[in-house]
């Protein structure tokens, strides 16, 4: 098992930026997707955006596309998420996790890290 930890969540203003980052505690394997998702209070977690560890192939929600981007700094086992032009309704607890299927069920992720919460102020 993988430890995940985020940091970089906080509270900005509407159309502020943040940059999330998620420490492993090993590296990932070769067939290794890593993902971030967040939960808002009273509603299902949702994907965010998902990379393959070794590869780089991204796939985002379209509620981010073009606002966020995901990248892997392979050497240091760092996954980062960097948001760009934030909204209101990205107020969340966002988690980064880990799988080894390149898909957006958060169900099909076997790691997780604690969260971290990010709060845009209209």
């Amino acid at each position: 098992q993988v430890q995940l930890s985020e940091s970089g969540g906080g509270s900005v203003q509407d159309g502020g930026s943040l940059r999330l980052s998620c420490a492993a505690s090993a590296r990932p394997f070769s067939r290794t997707v890593m993902g971030w998702f967040r939960q808002a209070p009273g509603k299902e977690r949702e994907f965010v955006a998902l990379i393959r560890w070794h590869g780089g192939s991204a796939l985002y929600a379209d509620s981010v596309k073009g606002r966020f981007t995901i990248s892997n700094d392979n050497p240091k086992n760092i996954l980062s998420l960097q948001m760009n032009n934030l909204r209101p309704e990205d107020t969340a607890v966002y988690y980064c996790a880990r799988g080894s299927q390149y898909t957006t069920n958060h169900q099909a992720y076997t790691d997780w890290g604690q969260g971290t919460q990010v709060t845009v102020a209209s």
